[in-house]
């Protein structure tokens, strides 16, 4: 009877949110209680193919997405921008790659501070939580 409560609790306590993206995509968030209607955080790399630095940024966002913890990233949706696609981008961003910005409620973008490629993920975690938080 008491593990019958206890399995019941704890599916009570898992919430399911439909991110929309390109993809569908279903983010698991233990103990989180988000409405399906909240929007998803979105993050920008401004990146170009061959661009070791950009890589090494992606794949420590997407560790830094998967970290639990008090500021969880699980719902931010990341877009990858090649600056070769786009002349715009490519004359603003073509000696500053990678560019990290985030995308505001209004759709305009707030171009983070550069990470540093020496960052480890906790630390990439923490600073893109406080860029969330502003």
């Amino acid at each position: 009877m008491l593990s019958k409560g206890i399995g019941t609790m704890a599916a009570r306590s898992l919430s399911i949110v439909h991110v929309p993206a390109f993809k569908p995509k279903w983010v698991f968030s233990p103990l989180s209680f988000c409405s399906s209607e909240s929007k998803p955080r979105k993050l920008v790399v401004y990146s170009k193919p061959g661009c070791c630095l950009c890589d090494g940024l992606k794949e420590k966002l997407h560790a830094a997405f998967s970290l639990s913890g008090p500021d969880p990233l699980h719902d931010v949706v990341l877009q990858v921008r090649d600056i070769t696609s786009n002349p715009e981008w490519e004359k603003a961003y073509q000696y500053e790659i990678p560019v990290l910005a985030k995308v505001l409620s209004d759709g305009s973008e707030e171009i983070l501070p550069r990470l540093s490629p020496r960052l480890g993920v906790e630390l990439v975690h923490k600073k893109i939580a406080a860029a969330f938080k502003q």
